[in-house]
């Protein structure tokens, strides 16, 4: 689902973990969007943008029963992935659940990538990313792990909201 953004310009990134047991796609949300960090961010975006969220909006969009959540839209979903656009279109988040096969125990990989839309396109007519992309790409490359293994962490705990 987030492939199709990397050409013509674009960006897109994918980091990955294994955890032990069999995790489905609504856990995996719960787990992810409840963190610390990304608590956080949900703050940031009630003040800064006027896009506030919920735990229980988020039970909603995890059971696929509302198609928005903070400054996200569904774009793209089926039972193993989730492809959000932004309320702007610029950026896309992506999340997927992928069952192990072959281990002694059940073993799930936990996906999360990222796209990021080109915002101009230059004289030549080839669609390219802004200064403040560059300067924040390597802020965005951690902050993404950080929640990746957060959602890990939280995973290994019994409550998740």
């Amino acid at each position: 689902m987030l492939c199709r953004y990397a050409s013509d310009g674009g960006y897109a990134d994918c980091y990955a973990v294994e955890v032990d047991g069999a995790v489905s796609l609504p856990q995996y949300l719960r787990a992810f969007y409840t963190g610390r960090l990304f608590r956080l961010e949900r703050l940031i975006l009630r003040l800064a943008v006027n896009r506030p969220s919920s735990d229980a909006q988020l039970l909603q969009l995890a059971a696929g029963a509302t198609n928005s959540f903070a400054a996200w839209t569904v774009e793209a979903r089926d039972h193993r992935q989730l492809l959000l656009s932004d309320y702007l279109g610029r950026t896309r988040s992506w999340l997927m659940v992928l069952p192990l096969a072959g281990a002694p125990v059940p073993h799930t990989r936990l996906y999360f990538g990222s796209a990021v839309v080109p915002l101009r396109t230059a004289a030549d007519g080839v669609p390219r990313m802004g200064w403040l992309f560059h300067a924040l790409l390597g802020f965005h490359r951690l902050y993404s792990r950080l929640l990746l293994r957060g959602a890990l962490a939280r995973l290994h705990r019994p409550a998740l909201i």
